[in-house]
């Protein structure tokens, strides 16, 4: 940067709101929905297992691109979407399956799953060359503006994963915290297992598509993160994680766009200043003996 470069200002950007709505909507609609999915991320010590399906979403991108590159008359109407969807599916079976059956090598598959991802992305990239920037913002969240349609199915999907979830939480926590109490209780375990590692996967996929594995990850842990230092109980950990992911994704806009840094790096960024937030607020709380349980 020129040492007379001035960076832009934020009343710049409100002047100009409307070239950003698209991406501050989009952001925020993947923000509230991974914020709450980010909560059973954490009950059910699924971290890494978010961490590889992001990037398990990106490659299934990046294999659509270049299948649309590579057969043009056959698959030219590819919607990258369906190859995160269907590689996001495949992988989320196999994790869980394994984290399920407390495979002692789980943590290696995980690393496995992660590492095939990024660089399976990477390399199928260098095939695909003329949507470059594409798996840029797969891999990275590097892009300013966000398609009107990719806004679309963002907010359309995190609304319908925030439906869902506000139907059937105390399904979902009863299955997360206590599983076999869940089955005597006579919960329908297996149905509510499904449908909440669907929608993880359907959310995973469809954020990953738009914004780029890396705050995809972000926001599917680190606001979770915060809301549990916070909350007295799980459902209002799922409200202060669904409200911190909007912030985050929110500040994290302004912040790339008035410091001019990369759209992803400055949301995760600003998922972990929120995160070392909430961490001084929870000492500060236990210091005046106002401790709280979850």
């Amino acid at each position: 940067m020129s040492p007379h470069h001035a960076p832009p200002g934020l009343d710049e950007f409100f002047s100009n709101l409307e070239l950003f709505s698209d991406a501050l909507w989009a952001g925020a609609a993947a923000g509230a929905m991974l914020g709450v999915l980010g909560v059973y991320v954490l009950l059910r010590n699924l971290v890494f297992v978010s961490a590889a399906l992001s990037q398990a979403a990106g490659l299934g991108v990046a294999l659509a691109f270049w299948a649309r590159a590579a057969l043009p008359g056959l698959l030219g109407g590819l919607d990258p979407a369906l190859g995160a969807i269907a590689m996001t599916l495949m992988a989320t079976v196999f994790f869980v399956r394994a984290h399920d059956h407390h495979d002692a090598h789980q943590d290696a598959q995980l690393g496995v799953g992660y590492l095939l991802g990024s660089a399976g992305t990477l390399a199928v990239a260098t095939r695909i060359v003329s949507d470059l920037a594409d798996i840029e913002t797969l891999l990275f969240g590097s892009a300013v503006a966000v398609l009107p349609e990719d806004r679309d199915a963002l907010l359309w999907t995190a609304g319908a994963m925030l439906l869902l979830h506000s139907v059937a939480w105390r399904g979902f926590v009863a299955i997360s915290v206590d599983g076999d109490g869940a089955r005597v209780r006579g919960l329908p375990v297996a149905l509510l297992e499904a449908v909440l590692f669907f929608s993880l996967a359907l959310g995973v996929s469809v954020a990953t598509r738009v914004l780029g594995a890396l705050p995809v990850f972000a926001f599917s842990v680190l606001p979770a993160m915060a809301a549990v230092k916070l909350a007295r109980n799980v459902s209002e950990a799922i409200w202060i994680a669904c409200g911190g992911g909007i912030a985050a994704a929110t500040l994290g806009y302004l912040a790339a766009y008035r410091f001019e840094l990369p759209v992803g790096a400055a949301q995760t960024l600003t998922c972990l200043l929120l995160l070392g937030i909430a961490s001084v607020a929870e000492l500060l709380l236990e210091r005046n003996g106002h401790g709280h349980r979850h």
